[in-house]
């Protein structure tokens, strides 16, 4: 397998492949594009999400400045919004639903490294998968850790470190984030 398959799969792999690298240097220059855009182009905007992203649904919304690894490897469904300054670090899936409204500085992190010190300073990593639901809204500066999913119609409370999966419906917040209550049926 080469490295790029390995960290695909979720296995380890060694960052410090060429070809891994020369997938970074790709993302980062329609990275430089999309976040130097002019805010009155908002058709290049939607052009280089469209190119950045592995899947883009329709009327999806990223404001600048936006960071990921790869791109490829995150797939956002219909009507979706990310507000200021958000990081993808997507070396394996990072899927998200219809109608997810993320938050300024919100941070989701699908890669991990060894405990080892050794074998870190040697680049080596892997990532595990995160899934978020349709109808979900992740507060302000919250932190999606490797392998969470968070279920539909979910609320993250802002400064929230989410590290366990979130069931459907409910409201989590803190550090780690727990369970503070379902999501009320109705605006209330």
């Amino acid at each position: 397998m080469t490295e790029k398959e390995k960290m695909l799969a979720g296995e380890w792999y060694l960052a410090a492949d060429p070809e891994l690298i020369g997938d970074r240097m790709h993302a980062r220059k329609l990275l430089k594009k999309l976040n130097d855009s002019a805010p009155e182009d908002p058709e290049l905007r939607v052009q280089l999400v469209r190119e950045l992203l592995g899947k883009a649904g329709k009327n999806i919304w990223i404001e600048p400045p936006f960071f990921c690894d790869y791109g490829y490897n995150i797939e956002v469904g219909d009507d979706c919004y990310f507000n200021f300054n958000c990081v993808v670090l997507d070396v394996t899936p990072v899927k998200m639903g219809d109608r997810v409204l993320v938050a300024p500085h919100v941070q989701f992190y699908a890669a991990t490294h060894p405990t080892q010190a050794k074998a870190r300073g040697e680049l080596w990593e892997f990532g595990k998968p995160i899934t978020i639901g349709s109808d979900v809204w992740i507060g302000g500066g919250s932190i999606i850790c490797p392998g969470v999913t968070i279920g539909d119609n979910s609320i993250v409370a802002a400064g929230s470190v989410v590290t366990k999966d979130v069931p459907p419906g409910v409201i989590v917040g803190g550090n780690p984030a727990k369970f503070i209550k379902e999501v009320p049926p109705s605006n209330e």
